[in-house]
């Protein structure tokens, strides 16, 4: 098969039955899933650690992750993830139900350990790792960890507390000389790289991924194998569509490689970049930081066929194209946040032999829910594309009645992807999840007549910053902690690189003079870099407010984006 084939609705149909009635990997059946019937994949691996050695089986020594100077098989990744996972349950006794987190930048142990702690039976925990000391002891404490594997940067953050939580830390790479453990030492004294034999239910929890909502703290989404599972290998049944519809030989070419620019402690990294790569024998390559010169230079360098980022990066990567291009690249992928149309338009014009795509998907359904690509995309770039074939639904509701197509009502999305609940918060999980298995989103939107989603509005009081979910009401929380303020109100700065920034304005409290600088200085000190507010102003009078007291959002946005900030960053 070697047509190249535009892609048609008509196309996708077809070859998605074919599929379904030919390949025995993806046949569906039904499942109850927490009192509730799903479609489900019959015979994909049911739990994560069967799929990292089905993996392994099927791609042996053939070359995964690059990072560096340092080049690993899928088979040399698995026996460090065996080793140090035989380690952790005869050193320290970590098993089934354990929670342990993930405390680190992008490094190859991350996807050790990952790998290691979920093939125990336990529950892995990847912490932001922009977080800083109090965001770091929240999240320990609201998920009960008591091993943490952690970089020397986290440790810094960790080590004052790390008593008072009795925490066993066990570091990874230089530093952290007060850990208890090094990862690197633990696997050096392991010999067996066998997968450890441990009885694990599809619908075990495996996972607790942190995300921010617009109730202040971030939220603990706890994430089921089969969930994880579902959206993985939907994804792949995605592959196998558009080869077919295509009527080409490989979607990605015979050596298909992938950039790794976006954190792992995302649903975006974790799942469609890494555990996807891990199913399709796609080789990744990891960056120490983002930098969109140097992410060029490695795909073109590595001949990478595919990019995956937040909006931001795909189209800063459009500066840095050069003359001579970047003609390995065949898919342009963006997920984490809405990319606007613009960017749709300008990716078709300057990477000739690529094409843009995108998903939409949030922490609490493993990522998966719609997907579009080819000249779908091109067509409708305002869409985020139709329901994830082949296990996932999607419709618009609005004061609990499904709307028709063009009426716009909440996104609902349901499939065995969708998350168990939100970690010690009973009241969140009903208000979030239907009794028969839907997941409000939060997000507004509506289908058209061929069933693609628009979004076009939130009804959370979040900010999406270059892909990252940032509360308002916990930037709020931290600007009240400054003596001299009256009155805050945090919102959303449009903004062509990032989609939104951060914005703020405060009122002093009488006889108080608030300096922007300092106030952004202060409020750093306990926040994430990428939740501190990026545009400041000062109001000279009490912000104003609706009949019900609260404070009027629309009209504060409103009027600030009329005016030049006191402070831009």
């Amino acid at each position: 098969m070697t047509e190249n084939k535009e892609i048609t609705l008509e196309a996708l149909g077809a070859a998605a039955m074919q599929i379904l009635m030919q390949d025995p990997l993806y046949t569906v059946t039904e499942a109850d899933i927490r009192g509730n019937k799903y479609r489900v994949f019959a015979n994909t691996p049911q739990t994560l650690p069967a799929m990292f050695a089905a993996a392994v089986e099927a791609h042996g020594d053939k070359e995964f992750l690059v990072y560096q100077d340092k080049r690993l098989s899928y088979r040399q990744l698995w026996s460090q993830c065996c080793r140090f996972a035989n380690g952790l349950r005869e050193e320290l006794g970590i098993k089934r139900g354990d929670v342990v987190a993930l405390a680190m930048r992008n490094y190859p142990e991350w996807c050790v350990a990952y790998m290691a702690v979920i093939s125990l039976g336990a529950t892995v925990a990847p912490l932001n790792a922009w977080w800083k000391g109090d965001e770091l002891k929240y999240g320990l404490n609201d998920c009960k960890a008591r091993f943490v594997i952690c970089d020397d940067r986290r440790f810094s953050y960790i080590e004052p507390f790390k008593d008072e939580l009795d925490l066993t830390v066990i570091a990874v790479r230089d530093g952290a000389a007060n850990a208890d453990y090094r990862l690197e030492d633990i696997i050096e004294r392991t010999a067996d790289d066998t997968m450890p034999s441990v009885s694990i239910d599809p619908d075990d929890d495996y996972c607790i991924i942190y995300t921010s909502g617009s109730t202040g703290s971030p939220k603990g989404v706890v994430l089921t194998h089969r969930g994880c599972l579902s959206a993985v290998y939907s994804w792949s049944f995605i592959v196998e569509l558009m080869t077919k519809a295509k009527g080409v030989d490989a979607l990605w070419g015979d050596n298909p490689g992938v950039l790794l620019a976006v954190p792992l402690f995302h649903v975006t990294g974790s799942h469609s970049i890494f555990l996807l790569s891990l199913v399709r024998g796609r080789r990744i390559v990891m960056t120490y930081r983002w930098d969109a010169k140097e992410a060029a230079d490695i795909i073109r360098n590595e001949s990478l066929t595919n990019f995956v980022g937040v909006p931001t990066q795909s189209f800063e990567l459009l500066d840095h194209v050069g003359d001579d291009g970047l003609p390995s690249l065949i898919d342009v992928g963006s997920g984490g946040a809405k990319r606007p149309a613009e960017h749709v338009r300008k990716i078709a014009a300057s990477f000739s032999g690529a094409r843009a795509s995108a998903g939409y998907g949030l922490s609490e359904t493993n990522a998966i829910g719609c997907v579009i690509s080819e000249q779908l995309y091109a067509d409708r770039p305002d869409s985020t594309g139709r329901a994830a074939p082949p296990l996932t639904d999607i419709k618009i509701v609005k004061d609990g009645v499904d709307m028709a197509h063009g009426e716009v009502g909440e996104i609902w999305i349901r499939s065995p992807g969708n998350f168990r609940c939100y970690l010690n918060r009973p009241e969140e999980t009903a208000a979030a999840l239907t009794p028969d298995g839907w997941f409000r989103t939060g997000d507004l939107g509506y289908l058209d007549e061929q069933e693609f989603v628009f979004i076009v509005d939130r009804m959370k009081e979040l900010i999406i910053r270059g892909g990252e979910n940032v509360s308002c009401l916990e930037v709020e929380n931290r600007v009240y902690e400054h003596n001299d303020i009256a009155e805050a109100a945090v919102f959303s700065v449009p903004d062509e690189k990032l989609g939104e920034r951060v914005g703020l304005v405060v009122y002093p409290k009488d006889g108080c003079t608030i300096e922007p600088q300092a106030l952004r200085d202060f409020m750093g000190e306990k926040l994430a870099g990428f939740k501190n507010p990026e545009r400041i102003w000062i109001s000279p009078q009490s912000l104003p407010r609706l009949g019900t007291a609260k404070f009027d959002k629309l009209m504060i946005r409103k009027i600030a984006l009329t005016q030049p900030p006191h402070l831009s960053i």
